[in-house]
């Protein structure tokens, strides 16, 4: 597996979409979501976040 280099969302997002297509949807997601962090506009980030369904494994989302 390469190392990947995260300076831009685009980088999460390339990264994301490779785990999903190799069936790691559960870091596919933690990727988007770092990716939509990064993304000041709330729609995009939301397309984003649709994208990659799968559940957030995320602390700050726990109860």
């Amino acid at each position: 597996m390469p190392l990947f280099c995260f300076n831009t969302v685009a980088d999460y997002l390339e990264a994301a979409r490779q785990m999903a297509d190799t069936g790691r949807p559960t870091l596919a997601r933690l990727l988007a979501e770092e990716a939509a962090e990064r993304i000041p506009d709330p729609a995009e980030a939301a397309r984003i976040l649709h994208e990659f369904p799968a559940p957030s494994l995320r602390q700050e989302n726990q109860p």
